[in-house]
């Protein structure tokens, strides 16, 4: 199955309107987690786009080597690729002292990769919430740790963005990845107080129905029911977390940190959003 299939194929990304001025991270290192796929390559591609150097990591080394040459043919300079797995904190401090080793420095660190899987609260096994809690809190915990120590002890600032999901009306069928996903927004919104001594801002993007690679792992019957979770009853793409974040961690954004911005078309507000199908009870009014 092609990524093309949901969502934005490479050359369309390249060819996306760019709203921001070009050159705007020139002479800037930007670290983009889950870079080879989906949102997180969006959002390498739109910095690639915008002038900045890149630190690309993730699981699957096949998929940031693709991911590499567009971003240099997009108009990053250069481009490092560290395979990286974010749940073993001793391979995140190896994915800094590379670019601190390449580079002499770190701007922005974007931590997209994370990941979960459609299923019943009740059937989740101890494995399976354990990896989704590895992967969205303690892997994008590890991250944002090790780059804020070293901008503290160099003595520069940083900015730092966690992408997360709209958990605030709870979220059936990846109650795993709601648990995670709240649990980061609210470590950022602590240590954007704790850490603001040190000028490092910490914000979180909130993804709503975003239509990306991600689609594939839920069924026909979910997807059909997406673009009606929200009130403008349409699907968002890459592009628009890609803009959210680059808005938070360009000039524009700094005077803001510990925010979280829903990009999810209002759907906090509106909706019945299922990722796995729908109990009977909630139609018939039948306990199970």
């Amino acid at each position: 199955m092609s990524e093309a299939r949901f969502g934005w194929d490479d050359e369309a990304l390249a060819a996306a309107p760019r709203l921001f001025e070009a050159g705007l991270f020139e002479g800037q290192v930007a670290m983009v987690s889950g870079a080879g796929s989906g949102i997180g390559k969006a959002i390498a591609f739109l910095y690639a786009r915008l002038g900045a150097r890149l630190v690309i990591c993730g699981r699957d080394r096949a998929k940031l080597d693709a991911c590499e040459p567009w971003l240099r043919k997009l108009g990053s300079p250069d481009v490092l690729v560290c395979p990286t797995d974010i749940r073993r904190p001793a391979e995140v401090e190896s994915l800094l002292d590379a670019t601190y080793a390449h580079f002499g420095r770190l701007d922005v660190q974007v931590n997209n990769a994370g990941g979960q899987f459609p299923k019943a609260a009740l059937d989740i096994s101890p494995n399976g919430w354990k990896a989704v809690i590895d992967n969205n809190l303690n892997g994008t915990w590890s991250m944002m740790h090790a780059a804020a120590r070293r901008w503290r002890d160099g003595g520069k600032p940083g900015s730092i963005i966690n992408i997360v999901l709209t958990f605030q009306r709870g979220f059936p069928g990846v109650a795993h990845s709601c648990a995670a996903r709240a649990a980061v927004t609210y470590l950022s919104k602590t240590v954007a107080v704790e850490w603001a001594q040190h000028q490092i801002r910490v914000n979180c993007v909130a993804p709503g129905v975003i239509e990306s690679s991600g689609f594939k792992q839920y069924s026909d019957e979910a997807r059909a029911q997406f673009p009606r979770a929200n009130p403008m009853l349409r699907q968002g793409d890459v592009q628009d977390i890609a803009h959210a974040v680059v808005y938070l961690t360009a000039p524009s954004g700094k005077f803001i940190t510990g925010e979280l911005l829903n990009v999810d078309g209002g759907g906090v507000l509106w909706g019945d959003l299922w990722t796995i199908p729908k109990p009977a009870y909630f139609s018939q009014g039948q306990a199970q």
